[in-house]
């Protein structure tokens, strides 16, 4: 059999197998493993001119520099892809005081629900809820795709400084501070202006919510896309029941943990905790993202 002129050397000898270098490699390669596809999605033609020498005057061939640039974007665009996917948040209870009809007294069809302040009652009563200040930013997306869900419906109601619920706890039955409907932007987001909830006995500080496809459905009380609750971080409460107002918010925190918390405590409230921005004096914002 004649030997390849490309694997002999100036001598005339033949260059033995281990010396022919990469590109004889690649060849030999390819042809006994064509069959099981050993490159994948990389290309022969674009392996063979990464080996190749540079052309005069140093500069790459066109398959050097295409191949890795367009590699290269392959891969930022599945970063940016897998960036914006979002853990599903956990299934919660609504605790016994929704206000969603489904135990007992409905606000969700009362006009003047729908609202981004939450602080006052609407209606008969215009009393505000008094406490430090405190802005709550949702977003919604899909967990399966990341995107946000624009104009989906949210229903968010807590408990005041005081550990009580409107509309159920004994003196504020009559009220129904605390509690709003909010559709979602262009980014999936809803922002409701509170005050920061108590810590009452047996709970980790939080807020409730539910997602609904659109506010049409959340005021007519129609399916819940989602029931869930924020969990407030330790290091905010902590600085938050240090002033007036909260001081039995500071015992109840003290005899409780998000480890111990009948909510938060199978997996410590990993997709449930808030970011926190902001100062006691000039009042925090809560943002939470979540999959739905």
């Amino acid at each position: 059999m004649t030997t390849d002129p490309r694997w002999i050397d100036e001598h005339g000898h033949e260059i033995d197998e281990d010396h022919r270098g990469l590109v004889y490699d690649i060849h030999t390669l390819v042809d006994r493993r064509r069959a099981l596809g050993l490159f994948g999605g990389i290309g022969v033609t674009a392996l063979l001119a990464a080996c190749a020498s540079p052309e005069p005057g140093g500069g790459a061939t066109a398959a050097t520099t295409a191949t890795p640039r367009s590699s290269a974007s392959a891969s930022a665009s599945a970063s940016a892809a897998a960036s914006d996917l979002v853990a599903e948040v956990p299934d919660e209870t609504g605790g016994p005081y929704p206000g969603d009809g489904s135990n007992g007294v409905n606000v969700l069809d009362d006009s003047g629900i729908v609202r981004s302040d939450i602080r006052s009652s609407f209606g008969s009563s215009t009393t505000v809820a008094a406490g430090v200040p405190l802005t709550i930013a949702l977003t919604v997306r899909d967990a399966a795709t990341g995107s946000a869900l624009v104009g989906a419906g949210v229903y968010l109601w807590h408990c005041d400084r005081d550990g009580s619920y409107s509309l159920y706890s004994r003196g504020v039955e009559g009220e129904n501070y605390l509690r709003g409907v909010q559709e979602t932007d262009s980014a999936g987001t809803v922002r409701f202006t509170s005050i920061y909830p108590a810590c009452y006995s047996g709970r980790w500080p939080h807020i409730h919510f539910e997602v609904y496809s659109d506010v049409a459905n959340a005021v007519a009380s129609g399916p819940i896309v989602k029931t869930s609750q924020i969990a407030l971080p330790e290091e905010v409460n902590d600085l938050v029941y240090a002033t007036p107002g909260y001081e039995q918010s500071v015992r109840n925190l003290a005899q409780t943990s998000l480890a111990r918390d009948n909510v938060f405590g199978d997996d410590g409230g990993i997709h449930q905790i808030a970011s926190m921005s902001g100062s006691v004096a000039g009042g925090y914002t809560a943002a939470l993202t979540i999959g739905v």
